[in-house]
This record gives structure tokens, sequence and C-alpha cells, in this order.
């Protein structure tokens, strides 16, 4: 008789694929997962213990400035690669009836859904992944011409809600069950509950979750009376004047900004909308935890980015003003000005 070969942990494997990703080297990266499908590990395990934590850490050197923008978009390429190579090797057949995988309208973050694409495709299901930034017309035109089982829909940035909503809307009305993922709708899914839609917090979730229909099905409606006192529109309707203005307010209190390059200037300008649009979102879903934590993560990011600590509280203290007459959101913004003195964003 033979001893039995101890089962191969995925995570034995983590530091020569991330160095892998760390070097762009792609071909190493496939082999390395393609060596753990050879040993016998279950492809679905390759990917949610090996693709998922190491792109995770990818993410976390971009925001800790550790690795560049074109350092992390690399990694993520050739992760995307590695998880094709894992598809390829599996090669499930369908037995199951079809799901249609999508990032949501303006959600460019495609490697997640593509995982659970993949594991819902090696659970037997006939998927189809139309990739990120789907627009909801083409979207609901797509399931007009093909009978699906089910939708899952992807959100990774909380700021896109407002449109999640929509397109989820879109879904139901083709009497097309939907379940949605992502750091978008809260880590703890809260977001999705308030806007009535299924959530599930991984790949695995997903799976299981499409799996029962009744479950799938049975959600509480949504819960938006609030949208009545039409803040939310008024947020939209002044996007572009509150970021003028905030502009005009930054020229005015840091006269150096006039040196800045056209680069610098389109990241601030866009840093300024996204101050907006998440405010935006917490007022549509009325839960300022979406803008506190926002608003949290971006002191941080900035601050690993050489960017003063009061820039963001003095941008909100400017918004703050301009938005007197929205009692919601100037709550939130004073919340969110609380939040850079919490996260060190102040400094006396």
């Amino acid at each position: 008789m033979t001893a039995a070969t101890a089962p191969v942990d995925p995570s034995h494997a983590f530091a020569d694929f991330l160095a892998c990703l760390e070097e762009a080297d792609e071909y190493g990266a496939i082999e390395v997962a393609t060596g753990l499908l050879d040993a016998g590990v279950p492809a679905e395990r390759v990917l949610l213990d090996l693709v998922v934590p190491a792109q995770i850490e990818v993410g976390e050197r971009w925001a800790r400035n550790e690795w560049s923008v074109a350092q992390e978009h690399a990694a993520t390429h050739i992760s995307e690669r590695v998880v094709a190579a894992i598809a390829g090797y599996a090669d499930p057949r369908p037995t199951r009836g079809r799901i249609v995988v999508a990032c949501m309208d303006g959600e460019w973050h495609a490697l997640p859904p593509r995982l659970v694409a993949e594991v819902l495709r090696l659970r037997g299901w006939q998927v189809t992944f139309l990739g990120a930034s789907v627009p909801a017309a083409h979207l609901v035109s797509y399931l007009h011409r093909h009978d699906a089982y089910a939708v899952a829909l992807a959100c990774a940035l909380p700021m896109r809600l407002p449109y999640a909503h929509r397109m989820i809307e879109a879904c139901r009305r083709s009497d097309v069950p939907v379940v949605v993922g992502g750091r978008g709708f809260g880590v703890d899914g809260r977001w999705a509950r308030r806007l009535g839609v299924a959530w599930a917090a991984d790949a695995p979730g997903a799976a299981d979750l499409v799996a029962d229909e009744r479950a799938l099905r049975r959600v509480p409606p949504a819960d938006l009376s609030h949208l009545a006192d039409h803040e939310y529109a008024g947020l939209v309707k002044r996007r572009s004047e509150l970021i003028d203005s905030a502009v005009a307010e930054l020229r005015a209190r840091v006269p150096s900004v006039e040196d800045y390059t056209s680069a610098q200037w389109d990241a601030t300008v866009g840093d300024l909308g996204y101050i907006v649009d998440s405010l935006a979102a917490a007022v549509y879903v009325d839960d300022p935890v979406l803008f506190t934590d926002f608003v949290a993560w971006l002191v941080t990011i900035l601050a690993s980015r050489g960017v003063p600590d009061t820039a963001v509280a003095s941008t909100l203290g400017h918004y703050g003003h301009a938005l007197r007459d929205f009692p919601r959101a100037g709550r939130f913004v004073a919340l969110g000005a609380a939040a850079t003195v919490a996260t060190g964003g102040v400094r006396h």
C-alpha cells in the first residue's frame, strides 16, 4: 500500500504567484495556477484561494502607493489571463440554465464578476459574461433575445448605486431575477437590501443563491421613500456647479495649484467629482456610512500620495456651505468632515 498524498494547499503557491504578478510574468503565473490543477486542486479552489487573495493584495499595494496604476493594470490583466487558463483547463459542460453576468453601467472592475462567472460555470450553469460597463438598455435587449434564468450584476463602487438600481429594475421588468455582489453594495450587503435585491458576499454565495429560485425572488421591496425630498435629484443637477465652485475655492485658497500639471488637475477635478457622486449615492440610499467610508478611504489614499491632510476637509467645508439648503446632504457632509479627523485628515 502507498501512503495517501496530502492535498495541495493553493495558499502555498501564493508567494510565487504574487511574484509573477509583480514581475508581469504572465506565463509564470499561468504555470503556477495550472501546476495546482495538475496536482489535483479543484479549479474553484485555485480561483478562490489563489487568484482572489492575490488580486486583493494587488489592490492594497496600489492603495498604499507601492504599485503604480500601470503595475496594477498589468497584474490585473495577468490575473484575467490566469482565470481564462483555469477555465480552459477545467472546460466544464453546462447542465443547467443560462446565467448572464455583467458589470453595472459605468463599472469597469471586470475581474471580480469574471470570477463569479467561472465559479457558476464550474457548477454547471451556462454562463454568458458580458464584461465591464454594460448599458442597461443593451442588457435588457440581450435578455429579450436570450432566455436567462437569472442575472448576476457586479458593482465595486458605492457611488454607482443609483445607476445600479435603475439597471436592477430594468432586469426585473423583463421578469428576470437578479443577484448582486461587490463592495459597492456594502461589505454586509446593506445597500442591496435598501434597494430590494438579493445579494451574495462572494462567488460561492452567488452560486448557492441562484440555485435557490425561491430565495432569489424572495426579497423585501426597495425602501426609498426618502427620495421624496428631492435632495438626490438636486445634487445631481448641481454636480457641475459644485465642482466648478470647489475648483475656484481651491485656486483662491491654495495659489500654488496654478503650477499643477494637466495630470494633477485631472486627478484633482476627478476627486472633487467623486466626493459629490459619493454624497449623492449616500443620499440616494439614505445612509451616511456610505459617504463617511468613502471620505476616510480618500483621505488615506491621498495621504499616501503626499496630498496635504487638510485638502479633503477644506473641500467638505466648501461643499457643506454650498449645500446649506440640503438638510440630509449637509448632515452627511458634516459627518464626512468628522471622518477626516478620525482618519487623521486634520492636524492642529
